[in-house]
């Protein structure tokens, strides 16, 4: 079972090819081996973190959707650490590259951008915590995988920046603790055979989307 948790194991699983392709996606193996355009990577930076932004906002909704004490801290721990500490990554590479912040926060959305927050917030607007954590989790427990795997695997210092900052402790307890979040939140409404339930195939279903949406988004990423 993955370090994340049993339903994260089960969505990935049960979304194998999308989730292969985003995982080993030609903008992921061009930071691995050094061979990603610069002018890739910062197109694909600047619209990262107009990304975070939106997704920051997603995992703010989960407060709102939280039934527990528990789940209100581990929602509002992820907000801001995202807030306080990845985006400072973009914002810190970028104006090495003479970008501004004030630059960086203006910049225009594209629309695969847009497709993929906006699926993220209806999940959680029309739906409760678990359909948010189903549209949240891709994104948090994929950028972990990547990370761990190019940081023992990278045979170029070109992203090192980046790679370890999701190879990183702290990343990698996020994700742990958002994996055990999405347990729990499962536990508590559905039981803990959640797997059996109704509501499984669709809360998969919206992991595979959120997944394929990643997919496009390194997709995007290459063509500035």
């Amino acid at each position: 079972m993955s370090s994340y948790g049993k339903a994260f194991t089960l969505m990935r699983d049960a979304a194998q090819g999308p989730w292969r392709d985003y995982t080993r996606h030609a903008f992921v193996e061009g930071m691995k081996d050094g061979s990603l355009p610069r002018k890739a990577f910062l197109h694909y930076l600047r619209q990262d973190y107009v990304f975070l932004i939106h997704f920051s906002r997603a995992w703010a909704l989960a407060v709102v959707k939280s039934e527990t004490h528990e789940e209100m801290l581990a929602a509002a721990r992820t907000v801001n650490g995202l807030i306080s500490e990845e985006m400072k990554l973009h914002i810190g590479i970028c104006e090495a590259e003479g970008i501004p912040q004030d630059q960086l926060f203006a910049t225009p959305e594209r629309a695969e951008n847009l497709a993929y927050t906006r699926y993220v917030l209806e999940a959680g607007y029309s739906g409760d915590l678990l359909d948010l954590l189903a549209a949240l989790a891709p994104c948090v427990m994929g950028y972990g995988e990547i990370g761990t795997r190019l940081a023992a695997d990278a045979t170029s210092n070109i992203h090192r920046d980046w790679i370890n900052t999701y190879a990183s402790d702290d990343y990698q307890a996020a994700c742990v603790a958002v994996g055990e979040l999405l347990d729990s939140a499962l536990t508590r409404r559905i039981g803990s055979n959640f797997e059996a339930s109704p509501r499984w195939n669709r809360l998969c279903q919206t992991f595979r989307t959120a997944t394929e949406l990643e997919v496009n988004f390194w997709q995007m990423g290459l063509t500035p």
